[in-house]
């Protein structure tokens, strides 16, 4: 874990776009890794490592993304195998993998313990990338349609009902990793920021001479040590402890993300017109830093997570 948050920090403290790109790959394989079978990880891993495979994770839906119980696309038993149908969205990589983990409503419960997770190749018959999703920064999204796509049964990935166990143990590792691009983009804000103020000169001063830009930048330099200091508390937990980390990977991509989101603001503002010229480097991580406050989970869910982890706790 303290390899992978390492690993996204420096990436994405150099380039939003390369940390996506990798993050993805862990994220469309992390659930082969630590649920599926040996012929699945000899069908998926060997390619991902060699550069060769792309992966995607497709959780979200229209009316679901928070909410995953809310979710509408089905699975149904198909003789030995299974019939998926449903609409997913906001899908990283759609229309560019080469495999997608999908999770889909299969019955066996109520609510998030009737989802299962399964494998699903890109180019199934009834598998089709229904629309290009254009945001901000510029990700590859896209809007999936499943209609009438028929799975082998090999293709379930771990049990049948246990998919938002699967989704949820995934999100916990990469939760934490968020938080660590985030961490990066923040550092990068910072530097860019410290830059500038000891360049540029107004009313006859540098700006750093002055002290409300002082107080500024002291204030970025605490956001990005907190923050620093919950990410890798979280990958050094789960590193040492070998456990679940609900809470402390919610509490760094909480803290991180809304640290790096106001470290960038401030970034902006010191660097005063040019701040807002498309191409700055404070400019294009204003771009990236949003979504990540938003996706695998947005800032007001990681606080319910926080609190139900500490309500739920034994006295």
């Amino acid at each position: 874990m303290r390899l992978l948050a390492l690993s996204r920090d420096t990436l994405a403290r150099h380039s939003g776009l390369v940390d996506f790109v990798f993050a993805m790959q862990g994220l469309g394989t992390g659930p082969i890794s630590l649920f599926g079978s040996a012929e699945q990880r000899r069908h998926v891993l060997p390619g991902v490592i060699a550069g060769e495979r792309i992966a995607a994770f497709a959780l979200s839906e229209p009316d679901a993304g928070s909410d995953v119980a809310a979710m509408t696309t089905s699975a149904r038993r198909d003789g030995d195998g299974w019939r998926l149908d449903g609409v997913k969205t906001w899908i990283s990589n759609g229309g560019l993998a080469d495999h997608y983990v999908v999770f889909a409503r299969s019955g066996e419960a109520p609510g998030a313990r009737g989802i299962s997770a399964f494998l699903v190749d890109a180019g199934t018959p009834g598998f089709e990338v229904e629309a290009r999703i254009r945001v901000i920064a510029p990700h590859p999204l896209a809007t999936l349609r499943l209609r009438d796509c028929r799975l082998p049964g090999s293709a379930l990935l771990g049990e049948a009902g246990r998919g938002f166990a699967v989704a949820m143990a995934t999100l916990d590792v990469f939760r934490t990793t968020v938080g660590a691009a985030a961490l990066g983009m923040a550092r990068r804000a910072l530097d860019e920021a410290i830059r500038r103020v000891r360049e540029r000169s107004v009313f006859g001063r540098r700006l750093a001479e002055f002290q409300l830009t002082q107080a500024r930048i002291a204030e970025m330099a605490l956001e990005v040590d907190s923050a620093a200091l919950l990410v890798y508390r979280a990958a050094w937990t789960r590193d040492t402890q070998q456990r679940r980390i609900t809470r402390e990977a919610a509490m760094a991509k909480l803290q991180a993300t809304e640290a790096a989101q106001r470290v960038i603001d401030s970034a902006v503002q010191l660097f005063g017109g040019l701040g807002v010229v498309h191409g700055m480097p404070v400019e294009s991580l204003y771009r990236e830093i949003r979504a990540l406050r938003i996706y695998e989970g947005t800032s007001e869910v990681q606080k319910l997570v926080i609190a139900s982890t500490l309500l739920d706790d034994k006295p």
